[in-house]
């Protein structure tokens, strides 16, 4: 046998490693007990801030994650720090690198700061919150989540986007009040004009009366443009966040079915085929 492994202590390297093991084993359970305490208490708070003070769910939401982001990531370096000290490396020596290493990557880390910058003062002046539909870097969908780092939308079509804060130029928030349902009817030149939005305002008040999600209107603006082959007829209405495509939805077809009804034309496009037949 070779004279190193007869010069190993195996016995104290055995204990040596039972140990560590064990701490580590202590440190990772008391990581998940204390995660999974440390939301609990900071749900528990919010929940208890929303009945207490006047404050809108989706800011509550908001300020809840920002909470449990910010504990996460003081609890995962405790957890770093106390696992280097189980192999008793010089925490001091580490963070000494660390300084070093962020010295070397200080201007590739700009980014990062700018990230954590904008996202505070995104928090900080209420720009937007959880589950309002905004309009961020030319992509539209609802507010998962604001982070100090990235913001996480959803688009309609399920696609989640993560947004560096830092991109986060300009924002359209349309959620902070009334939205606006539009929709342009054509009909055709030989019809006529006041007829039509008798029977359009009358579709458009049967409309209304099937929702709740309508606060004003719908009324007929009147004619908005003069086509090639139509007349085009606005309709407008004010409606609660998030339900002025249902109320569009729901106005067309109650115009289409009162138009048909009353046998007023809704021009489409032809086509004419000419067939010439040989001698």
């Amino acid at each position: 046998m070779p004279e190193w492994l007869t010069a190993v202590d195996w016995s104290a390297l055995l204990t040596k490693a039972v140990t560590i093991a064990i701490q580590l084993a202590g440190i990772l359970i008391a990581f998940y007990i204390v995660r999974a305490a440390g939301r609990k208490f900071i749900q528990k708070s919010f929940t208890r801030m929303s009945d207490q003070r006047n404050i809108s769910k989706g800011r509550i939401i908001t300020l809840e994650k920002l909470a449990v982001n910010i504990f996460s990531y003081v609890l995962i370096f405790i957890v770093i720090t106390l696992i280097v000290g189980v192999f008793e490396y010089d925490i001091t020596a580490l963070i000494a690198g660390a300084g070093i290493v962020g010295l070397a990557i200080g201007f590739g880390a700009q980014g990062l700061v700018s990230d954590i910058v904008t996202g505070f003062f995104i928090l900080l002046e209420r720009q937007i919150d959880v589950d309002e539909y905004v309009t961020i870097a030319g992509l539209d969908g609802v507010v998962e989540e604001v982070g100090l780092r990235t913001t996480k939308l959803r688009g309609f079509d399920g696609t989640v986007h993560f947004i560096p804060n830092r991109e986060i130029s300009s924002l359209s928030n349309h959620s902070r009040s009334n939205m606006q349902a539009h929709v342009d009817i054509s009909i055709a030149y030989d019809e006529n004009i006041d007829e039509a939005m008798r029977v359009i305002q009358t579709a458009c008040n049967n409309a209304a009366s099937k929702v709740d999600t309508v606060v004003e209107g719908p009324d007929v603006l009147g004619v908005q443009s003069l086509g090639e082959s139509d007349v085009v007829i606005r309709v407008l209405a004010k409606t609660v966040n998030m339900e002025q495509w249902g109320v569009e939805r729901l106005l067309r077809q109650e115009i289409k079915e009162a138009l048909d009804a009353q046998g007023i034309e809704i021009p489409f496009p032809h086509q004419v085929y000419f067939h010439k037949e040989s001698e």
